[in-house]
């Protein structure tokens, strides 16, 4: 089987495609991954797919960006490379690597696969661009849908969003939540508790610093808690082109002495153990690996109400959930758990339980091969 994702960044696609390729080899498979490169500024992932001995194909001409004539040179490789190999299955993953997989099955054209799937991670087709560009992409992806097998949504609530907009019916979905080594990811790191400053209440933000995140909501809400009497330090884990707009806002309001910046880490285990809270501001989101590991480390998570974050986060059980942008809401609950450690304790408990059962990698596993063997029985093909 091929499978394609745009590149292999830090994030929950590429720990997706990686868990996958490991775990379905061990069961038969025969997997190629393809990635495209991770541009300049971002954390690289690869080497964790390299530990996991993935068989990995660069596309040196992939990209996150839209760039046609390197989209061109990547169809045209991926239709070789597709007619070379004659995969049973093509499976993208991401909105660049769904488009350029897909058409490259195509200009494959008598080699293509008889089984094409594709995973939206979340989608780009609500709050990433101007309106006249999301209805182009929207209607690219109803296309797209139509020369696909089946498209598989990370939670119930990211499948009705793409429902809603009219991509494809709910019956040409399947819904396949994220699976993570959290033991892996989690408990075996060697890297030392972080050393930071005391406060009463330490708020923990992991991630890639873009403008979908929001992580000036971040700074927003740490002046209004502390406005508030609450003796909170905000810690911004990762990396990336807003960096700068947290850094400005934080010394506008005055708190820049309250915002630690560590950058990108390679082990968060311990970095999540030192969050009293993990606060989530994106406006919009698939299924959140931060949220995932943050619970499944104890620590309660405050998050916007977007995409796929209620399939992780149950508001008042082991987090909260808000409205998207609402600065005193997200400050109201954070003032809440600042105020109410045991409540910290129990809610933290609680996501620890669930999110170890839910997100792990031989449950994703096992679904995924159920899909792929019913496609594959369908199409007249046995294993």
């Amino acid at each position: 089987m091929l499978r394609v994702i745009a590149r292999l960044n830090v994030g929950g696609p590429a720990l997706h495609v990686t868990y996958l390729a490991e775990g379905l080899d061990a069961r038969g498979y025969r997997t190629t991954v393809v990635a495209g490169r991770v541009p300049k500024g971002e954390a690289s992932m690869e080497a964790i797919a390299a530990a996991h001995d993935v068989d990995l194909v660069r596309a040196r001409s992939m990209s996150r960006e839209i760039s046609p004539l390197d989209d061109l040179r990547t169809i045209v490789g991926l239709a070789r490379l597709i007619r070379r190999e004659r995969p049973a299955i093509l499976h993208t993953h991401t909105a660049k690597a769904g488009t350029v997989g897909r058409l490259a099955a195509l200009l494959a054209l008598g080699a293509r696969p008889p089984v094409v799937v594709h995973t939206f991670h979340g989608h780009v087709l609500s709050g990433y661009f101007s309106r006249p560009k999301e209805r182009v992409f929207r209607l690219l992806e109803r296309l797209l849908a139509r020369v696909t097998t089946v498209l598989v949504a990370v939670s119930p609530q990211v499948r009705d969003e793409l429902v809603a907009f009219g991509i494809a019916p709910p019956e040409h979905f399947a819904v396949i939540r994220l699976g993570i080594d959290l033991e892996r990811r989690l408990d075996a790191g060697t890297s030392p508790a972080p050393d930071l400053p005391a406060a009463g209440l330490v708020i923990g933000w992991a991630g890639r610093m873009t403008a979908i995140k929001r992580v000036e909501d971040t700074v927003e809400a740490l002046a209004r808690v502390r406005a508030r009497g609450v003796d909170a330090l905000l810690v911004l884990v990762g990396d990336g082109p807003d960096r700068a707009v947290a850094e400005r806002r934080a010394a506008e309001l005055g708190v820049s002495a309250d915002v630690v910046l560590p950058g990108a880490v390679d082990e968060m285990g311990a970095w999540y153990r030192a969050f009293d809270v993990l606060l989530l501001t994106s406006a919009n989101e698939g299924t959140p690996v931060v949220a995932i590991e943050a619970l499944a480390a104890v620590t309660p998570v405050v998050a916007t109400h977007v995409g796929g974050v209620a399939d992780v986060v149950r508001d008042g059980e082991d987090g909260f959930l808000v409205p998207p942008g609402d600065l005193d809401a997200m400050a109201d609950r954070l003032e809440l758990l600042a105020r109410d450690p045991e409540r910290r304790l129990r809610m933290g408990a609680a996501g620890r339980e669930r999110a170890r059962a839910r997100y792990g990698v031989a449950r994703l596993v096992e679904d995924v091969d159920r899909l792929y063997a019913e496609l594959l029985r369908a199409a007249g093909i046995s294993g």
